[in-house]
């Protein structure tokens, strides 16, 4: 955090502080969020596939575009850290920062997941939230945040000095690799910052840190995504349970969380996936 200033205020120093905010990448030319075609697609939807993701562990599934996925609270207060793969090719997946540039702290329905360079496309459009009723509380949390990154056992054992091989990095690095027959040395480099699903995070008022509280998930909650891409989802029940105490710990009381894969049976007319990035990669030469 920014330490208290030691050098002199300037005379001009309230009139700088007053400039105006300028939104670094305004969205209004994205194509708007066509909330009756995704209510069409959800309408008569079949499940075909359910994945329980083990409390301290992760699990994948594969949901091929044009189909519907929900993680889904069962049992208690869970939190959840999720990565998105293509399916067809691993080197694009989610990109966390340009998603939150783009869409803000906290993702809601309408807003979209974007793939990492060069791609950079949507992988998946969120179409339901049962805890979009939260908005934000009165400390700055919400829910569903692209800040955080996961909880990893390198940070904890930087300020810990244990050996912890629960935290949501090292789940989803095994379930990666069991997913694709990796080595975990394979698979660790495409593991990627997340959406932290259910979660309930913001930044401090006073010091604008990071911070986390009790999710208000409660069993049957869920959040629900259409796949724009042929897409690999993976998906770790963090160690902190509904993170109102603590992460990476043998010790809060941790549940399952489950991925619901649906198929639409509505007609999606002419709808394909969204092509990859139209820039031309020439950088100037």
């Amino acid at each position: 955090m920014k330490p208290n200033g030691t050098n002199p205020i300037p005379a001009d120093a309230r009139a700088r502080r007053a400039e105006p905010v300028v939104i670094c990448y305004p969205t209004d030319t994205l194509p708007p969020f066509d909330r009756a075609f995704y209510d069409g697609v959800r309408e008569g939807m079949e499940l075909i596939d359910a994945v329980t993701v083990p409390p301290r562990q992760g699990n994948t599934a594969h949901v091929p575009a044009g189909h519907i996925f929900r993680i889904v609270s069962v049992d208690g207060p869970q939190v959840g850290d999720l990565n998105l793969w293509n399916a067809n090719d691993l080197s694009e997946r989610f990109y966390s920062g340009k998603t939150r540039a783009l869409h803000g702290t906290h993702l809601g329905v309408g807003d979209k997941m974007w793939s990492t360079f060069p791609s950079m496309r949507p992988m998946a459009t969120i179409i339901g939230d049962t805890l979009d009723w939260y908005g934000f509380d009165a400390d700055g949390g919400s829910v569903h945040d692209v800040i955080g990154t996961r909880c990893d056992p390198y940070t904890n054992n930087l300020l810990t000095d244990d050996q912890y091989h629960h935290c949501c990095h090292s789940n989803l690095t095994r379930a990666l690799a069991d997913a694709k027959d990796m080595t975990l040395q394979q698979a660790e480099p495409l593991v990627h910052d997340v959406m932290n699903v259910f979660m309930c995070t913001g930044f401090t008022h006073k010091t604008h840190q990071y911070f986390m509280k009790a999710s208000p998930v409660r069993p049957g909650d869920y959040i629900e995504m259409f796949a724009e891409i042929d897409l690999l989802v993976g998906l770790s029940a963090c160690p902190g349970g509904d993170c109102g105490s603590e992460h990476s710990s043998d010790v809060v009381t941790c549940y399952p969380l489950v991925i619901e894969v649906y198929k639409p049976t509505a007609d999606l007319g002419d709808w394909q996936s969204p092509a990859p990035n139209k820039y031309d990669r020439s950088h100037g030469r």
